[in-house]
């Protein structure tokens, strides 16, 4: 992996240093602009949005906090290495709001060639084990991967509730619209579903989101 446009080239590691040290500090410091890739979702304590890093220590804390509720035994180590690893890719790729259909067309497409970029700048067996959390988190094949799924809609929900809307009130967007995206916390937990749904219907009811249009 050539060092070429990476933030370390900025101030260069020095040359002394072990090879595969120098290309784990690398990913290092290349990982920092996570904390200036900016979410859609509002914080709840300040007028501004979180950005990736700290949406990403909100489900590593969320993980801890909630696996009680998970319908599946989980490991909670290996979900919060899930979630920690799952949106790196934005560095490169950007995010993709949830409501934002154009964009989610080429998201996949973006995020692949992204996490090939990123994780390429690690000796290959760190970037190959890193790549497989990421593959793992994508495919939601294991209690662990549904459960992080399930913490990574159920959190800007949140969010969203404590700014009375929030995303939700994005144009065109309906009630019915968030209720489906977030239909994969039931994935990973019926009751953390459960508790969603009535977070929407309550937020609904109080116009904090559209009901979707009437049929003739």
């Amino acid at each position: 992996m050539t060092d070429s446009g990476l933030l370390a080239d900025r101030t260069p590691l020095p040359s002394e240093l072990d090879s595969r040290l120098r290309d784990h500090l690398t990913f290092l410091i290349e990982v920092d602009q996570l904390k200036t890739i900016l979410r859609a979702s509002p914080l709840a304590a300040a007028d501004r949005r979180e950005n990736d890093a700290e949406h990403s220590w909100h489900l590593a804390l969320m993980v801890m906090t909630l696996a009680e509720y998970a319908d599946e035994p989980i490991d909670v180590g290996h979900t919060i290495k899930l979630v920690v690893v799952h949106d790196l890719v934005e560095i490169y790729a950007g995010d993709t709001p949830i409501y934002d259909t154009e964009l989610g067309e080429s998201q996949q497409e973006r995020e692949e060639a992204a996490a090939e970029r990123l994780f390429g700048i690690l000796p290959e067996d760190s970037g190959r084990a890193l790549r497989a959390l990421w593959d793992e988190f994508e495919e939601r094949k294991t209690p662990e991967a549904r459960f992080a799924k399930a913490m990574d809609r159920l959190q800007p929900l949140l969010l969203n509730w404590m700014a009375r809307g929030g995303t939700w009130r994005t144009p065109g967007v309906t009630a019915d619209d968030v209720r489906s995206r977030k239909k994969v916390i039931g994935e990973g937990s019926t009751a953390l579903f459960e508790a969603a749904m009535h977070l929407i219907d309550e937020g609904e009811r109080r116009g904090w989101a559209r009901p979707a249009p009437a049929s003739e």
